[in-house]
């Protein structure tokens, strides 16, 4: 039972699962204040421009409840026992999860392009192509493994016009 304890205090303390549980959190709270935006500020105006219509109150009855509608709004449908169909709060949803797609994909895109713009300094080879039978081989070999024809090695190879002394 130690053993087990001990392997999960290990995954718990790994930097991976820590950062996991603060992109958690702060997506927790990232989402009040999207819910807020979307509730206090855009419904608002998206109401104003299509007659004045409280969009978290757009419900339709799908059957009446203990007193009879019609109900001026949601919570009276459901304090009655009102089985609703909640069109308002499923287009709340909608424009909240809009919202949030489109803060991911604009901090995707800064990170993606802060990565490229990042440059790697090039490598250098770890192999090269055998001239004889043109199959890689390691940069340091002086024969190929597969043709066994002595290759040049890499001083050889870059001051032209030297000639090799065995």
């Amino acid at each position: 039972m130690a053993k087990f304890f001990k392997e999960f205090r290990e995954f718990a303390v790994k930097g991976n699962v820590i950062d996991m549980a603060v992109g958690i959190i702060i997506g927790g709270a990232f989402t009040l204040i999207v819910q807020s935006l979307v509730k206090d500020v855009m419904n608002p105006v998206i109401g104003l421009l299509v007659g004045g219509i409280d969009f978290s109150n757009l419900f339709i009855v799908l059957r009446e409840g203990a007193a009879a509608g019609p109900y001026p709004t949601l919570a009276a449908a459901q304090a009655a026992g009102a089985v609703t169909l909640n069109l308002g709060l499923f287009l709340n949803a909608v424009v909240s999860f809009t919202i949030v797609a489109f803060v991911v994909f604009m901090l995707v895109r800064t990170i993606n392009r802060l990565k490229r713009e990042e440059v790697e300094a090039p490598k250098s080879p770890v192999e090269k192509s055998c001239p004889y039978c043109f199959m890689t081989v390691p940069i340091k070999a002086t024969r190929c493994g597969h043709c066994t024809s002595e290759l040049a090695t890499a001083d050889e190879q870059t001051s032209p016009g030297s000639t090799a002394t065995s």
